[in-house]
């Protein structure tokens, strides 16, 4: 089974926002209540506590309690580029062939 890795703007980061974060669940409280049920694995070892500190290299999965089948899971990764400025941070919220041509996106981006 491939484990993706999902970056994180910080050194650490809680088990229960992990848990949403990497999709694994739906919600906030879904994720809540699978750690509770001890569903959630951190490296292999059942984890009940939603303010476990994950840091880069955790694994979390999420098992099926019958079977104990791992049925999705993820790795922490740290990413070292977050926060620093590009030259062009327009990118994800200007498109240029659907742009008005009178708008200038320097005018916008020095505001």
């Amino acid at each position: 089974m491939h484990i993706p890795e999902i970056s994180i703007r910080d050194q650490e980061i809680k088990l229960g926002q992990f848990v949403k974060l990497a999709n694994l669940v739906e919600t906030g409280g879904v994720a809540k209540e699978v750690i509770a049920s001890g569903a959630v694995n951190v490296n292999g070892q059942t984890e009940t506590r939603r303010g476990k500190t994950l840091r880069a290299g955790d694994e979390v999965t999420l098992v099926d309690l019958t079977t104990g089948e791992v049925l999705v899971g993820a790795r922490v990764a740290v990413n070292e580029n977050f926060g620093v400025d590009d030259d062009d941070d327009l990118g994800e919220y200007f498109d240029e062939a659907t742009a008005d041509d009178d708008f200038d996106p320097e005018k916008w981006r020095n505001m």
